[in-house]
């Protein structure tokens, strides 16, 4: 997988991205404001407030839940627990980063301190470090669609005599190819700066929306107290506004910096941060990120061993909400046209599905076709199958625009996809999202700059079933999720015995069109 260098701004070319056959990801590194800045910090910032450090992380605020949380306590010198943190081993020089460390799981660099903290500590002299670096085993946190995410964590930043090369960090990391598939770095300082920095990365690398290798930064800015105490480092990814979603980074409590998704485009975003993450914490030695801010190679000679990340807790905490992306074009008006064995008659050119039980085979038809494994091939042996006959893309009341050619086209549960242009398309049935690439689909349409679009799969697959007109009351039993809208616009929410089906419960997917709801 590639990995992400950078330069200096001033004069530098960002380096080439290296690979690593582990599938681990990169922690971005970029360049920073650098002393410039500091007059300016107090006016941005205001007084940071050093934390003692607590036996648990805070319980959830009010309308909050927590999704995850580890306090680190354990007897001293033991190692973190393994069923909240992996160790990320191996040799620095292979995250594409610069950094020169080796990673390790040895307690001798990342162990339990006895009163409630990780310590991750790096020791070596001259280009022979180790150090540490653990990540959660799972992406495990995620904003819900019309709802928040904070994750957050009370850190000691090291405080070694000599720091030139020291590289600390609290970072989250999508699955998926980097930076597509996004990163969050929601605290990192260098070279023993007392400093702190909140950075996004996502698009694609060199350059792109995301301005990769270097990202959409805050820049180093001056974090009082931070090596003599513990202070809370946050962000929230905030997508109570499913169109308009922002990331804010936070200095114990006082948010400093923000970015939007209009800054990078709704497919970039969407492609980044609107899926789950991991999170991950470290303690790098050397790199590009250090060396460009000192204007030198670190660590030096004089770089003092023994320096410690020390972490009191990590949290992250969600809010829910009603409503999520209408990229998901939901009901769909699949419609049963043959049986297996049968003839499909179609009125003009639609997209042809054939299967059951979730697995279809498709094709793109005009007037009539046969509905046998001979021309579709056999999606599912040994059970009945069936057409069903949907119109084509771009069918802007059916299909839903979800991505453009080698962008990400992001869905919750299971979609039809067609990709392609011009009447030429290539579909699957696919969960949770999917690249919108020619390796994936293959090409559909050479030459021509291609698109994703979906809609919900055939019916027997996933039946919404009609519950109420707009100003009706959607009733059932039990919890359900619920589709309001139409014309392939939908808000959502999940409920538990019915809900009121109005825009003051779901707000407005489709401005002047009737609307329903629907239910599954």
């Amino acid at each position: 997988m590639f990995r992400s260098k950078f330069g200096l701004k001033f004069g530098l070319k960002f380096g080439s991205k290296g690979t690593r056959t582990t599938g681990r990801r990169p922690r971005s590194r970029r360049l920073v404001w650098l002393a410039t800045l500091a007059p300016m910090v107090a006016l941005l910032y205001g007084t940071t407030t050093t934390q003692s450090a607590t036996a648990a992380a805070p319980g959830a605020p009010s309308g909050w839940s927590t999704v995850f949380t580890d306090d680190f306590n354990g007897s001293a010198g033991s190692a973190p627990s393994s069923a909240n943190w992996k160790f990320d081993t191996g040799p620095g020089s292979s995250f594409g980063t610069g950094e020169i460390e080796t990673m390790t799981d040895s307690t001798a660099n990342t162990h339990l301190d006895g009163n409630g903290n990780l310590n991750i500590t790096a020791l070596g002299s001259g280009s022979s470090w180790t150090s540490g670096r653990i990540q959660t085993p799972t992406a495990n946190v995620g904003a819900p669609a019309g709802g928040k995410l904070e994750v957050v964590a009370s850190i000691q930043q090291p405080s070694p005599a000599s720091g030139l090369g020291y590289w600390p960090a609290f970072w989250m990391l999508g699955p998926g190819q980097w930076p597509e598939n996004g990163e969050i770095d929601v605290m990192e300082d260098v070279n023993a700066l007392s400093d702190v920095a909140g950075t996004i990365h996502c698009g694609t690398s060199p350059g792109g929306p995301c301005n990769e290798g270097t990202g959409i930064s805050s820049g180093l800015r001056a974090c009082s107290g931070c090596q003599n105490g513990f202070h809370t480092y946050s962000m929230i990814l905030d997508r109570t506004n499913t169109s308009a979603e922002t990331i804010t980074f936070y200095l114990d409590g006082n948010a400093y910096y923000s970015v939007t998704e209009a800054q990078v485009g709704t497919a970039t975003w969407q492609a980044a941060f609107d899926h789950n993450q991991s999170i991950i914490l470290d303690l790098a030695m050397g790199g590009t990120f250090p060396d460009a801010t000192c204007g030198c190679t670190t660590p030096t000679a004089s770089t003092s061993s023994g320096g410690t990340l020390s972490v009191d807790y990590v949290a992250a905490y969600t809010t829910t909400g009603a409503t999520s992306s209408n990229t998901q074009a939901l009901p769909g008006t699949w419609t049963q046209c043959a049986s297996e064995n049968a003839t499909c008659a179609l009125n003009g050119t639609s997209a042809v599905a054939f299967g059951a039980n979730g697995r279809f085979n498709y094709t793109t038809m005009t007037g009539s076709t046969p509905c046998t494994t001979t021309v579709f091939g056999d999606p599912t042996s040994g059970v009945v199958k069936s057409c069903y006959a949907e119109a084509v893309p771009p069918a802007t009341n059916i299909w839903s625009p979800c991505a453009s050619e080698n962008n990400t086209c992001s869905f919750s549960g299971v979609m039809t996809v067609a990709y392609g242009a011009a009447g030429s398309y290539r579909y699957a049935t696919l969960p949770g999202g999917t690249p919108c690439t020619n390796t994936v689909f293959g090409d559909p349409i050479a030459g021509t700059a291609k698109s994703c679009y979906v809609v919900s799969p055939p019916p027997t697959f996933a039946t919404w079933t009609t519950c109420a007109a707009e100003n009706g009351t959607c009733s059932f039993s039990g919890t359900h999720e619920v589709a309001y809208g139409a014309n392939g616009q939908y808000f959502y929410g999940s409920f538990n015995g019915g809900t009121p089906c109005t825009n003051g419960v779901f707000g407005d997917p489709a401005s002047g069109a009737t609307k329903t709801c629907y239910y599954q």
